[in-house]
């Protein structure tokens, strides 16, 4: 089996019974398409602008980024393409109200490589696919600890409880890969819906704010192809 993406997951989760079952069939015998937390090159615009404006903590250059879209649209004919550059617009001045500092320690942070073994995490014999923006290390109160952002662009987002599907995946993630060495802070596994402006962080589902979906998704797909299967 394929690697499998967080979206495929939630696509699972949004489709009729019939159209499940054909899903969980089909995820057995076809490769899946790897999806990246960009969903495409339709929103790598604003995404590369929020994450160098994260990375840099530099909000120059998501006015940078405008700056140039504008100008593609000035010389763009197709109205596609222009309104993709629009829609991508629009997410980067609906970012411009997120307070960046809020999303990671007031401390100094070291971000980190991430390894391309690292990518895949299995869960119930499902090969799940962890694509975080960043991880990052930094040190508080004499702690080692460790983080991770997820900045997620679709058309019309997710729901909170979907968007906790990511910030999950995250602490899993971190938690399989570096807790010998950190500790995995919760409150900086963050899951941030650009389209709707909501963001989840792992405390919210360790305090039962969000309920998390991931375990439950994977054992409906089990329970549709029979558990001999894994």
């Amino acid at each position: 089996m394929e690697k499998i993406s967080i979206k495929k997951l939630i696509n699972f989760r949004n489709r009729s019974d019939r159209s499940k079952i054909t899903f969980a069939t089909n995820l057995n015998k076809e490769k899946i398409e790897s999806n990246n937390s960009s969903g495409g090159d339709y929103w790598i615009s604003c995404l590369s602008a929020i994450r160098n404006s994260f990375k840099y903590n530099n909000e120059n250059l998501l006015d940078e980024k405008i700056d140039l879209l504008i100008r593609k649209i000035n010389v763009t004919k197709a109205q596609n393409t222009k309104n993709q550059f629009q829609r991508n617009i629009d997410i980067i001045n609906a970012f411009k109200n997120f307070d960046i500092s809020s999303l990671k320690p007031n401390v100094d942070i070291v971000f980190l490589k991430q390894p391309r073994t690292h990518s895949i995490i299995n869960i119930s014999g499902f090969p799940i696919q962890v694509k975080p923006c960043f991880i990052y290390t930094f040190s508080e109160n004499y702690s080692e600890e460790i983080g991770g952002i997820w900045f997620i662009a679709t058309l019309n987002g997710f729901r909170k409880s979907e968007l906790g599907m990511f910030a999950d995946l995250i602490y899993r993630h971190l938690i399989k890969h570096y807790s010998k060495k950190f500790f995995v802070n919760p409150d900086y596994c963050i899951a941030i819906d650009l389209f709707n402006g909501q963001q989840v962080n792992f405390s919210e589902i360790k305090d039962t704010k969000i309920t998390t979906l991931i375990d439950k998704t994977i054992d409906e797909i089990k329970g549709l192809l029979g558990t001999n299967l894994f």
